[in-house]
């Protein structure tokens, strides 16, 4: 039986990994598993995540580069830098970066 849960985190938080040294925004939100196959087969087993949790659309990075990354709700943190994001994909998402919050902001209209 498949279990929907409110996703922890919300579009606009900027979280890290818990195990991999990288960072990002969400800008999207499944409540579950919603990726190819292929993709799934491809986390080694050992390490492979639960399907029945809220997987978050990231703009990453970390030291080298800047990508998308699609993350299982176990394995992210609040990342707590109060630093923004570089991803040159952020202004197609937020309005602006919320230094207070630690978040950006989703421009108005846009449900979050």
């Amino acid at each position: 039986m498949e279990v929907n849960r409110a996703a922890k985190f919300r579009i606009g938080q900027v979280v890290q990994h818990r195990v991999y040294p990288f960072r990002g925004v969400i800008f999207d939100v499944d409540p579950t598993f919603s990726n190819s196959e292929e993709w799934w087969e491809s986390i080694p087993e050992e390490v492979r995540p639960e399907r029945d949790q809220p997987f978050y659309h990231l703009l990453a990075e970390n030291e080298e580069a800047e990508y998308i990354a699609y993350v299982s709700e176990q394995n992210l943190l609040v990342d707590r830098s109060g630093e923004p994001v570089r991803h040159p994909e952020v202004g197609d998402y937020f309005a602006e970066y919320d230094a207070d919050s630690g978040a950006y902001v989703v421009p108005s209209g846009i449900a979050n």
